[in-house]
């Protein structure tokens, strides 16, 4: 499995104050982030994966509705995550 307990607690303790808050905007984010990237590896060598697609895009704009509660809540913290994760935006 790609995603581990260990890696998933790399990735809270990075962008969040520890591993175990992990209910924090910059720490969903992050994790939807790796997600995205590794069923986009997926989707590039089978390419009719429709359920993998329909997965992408539902995650997509799960992280799409975060960025924007956290733009609307703290700004410099929506811009530190976008910079930081190198989001297009």
């Amino acid at each position: 499995m790609y995603l581990t307990e260990e890696k998933k607690k790399e990735v809270f303790k990075k962008h969040n104050k520890n591993e175990k808050d992990t209910g924090t905007a910059e720490g969903q984010i992050a994790l939807f982030s790796l997600r995205i990237a590794h069923l986009t590896a997926h989707l590039k060598n089978n390419k009719k994966d429709f359920n993998t697609q329909r997965s992408l895009v539902l995650l997509v704009g799960k992280r799409r509705n975060h960025l924007d509660y956290l733009k609307k809540k703290d700004i410099t913290r929506y811009r530190a995550i976008v910079k930081e994760l190198e989001l297009r935006r």
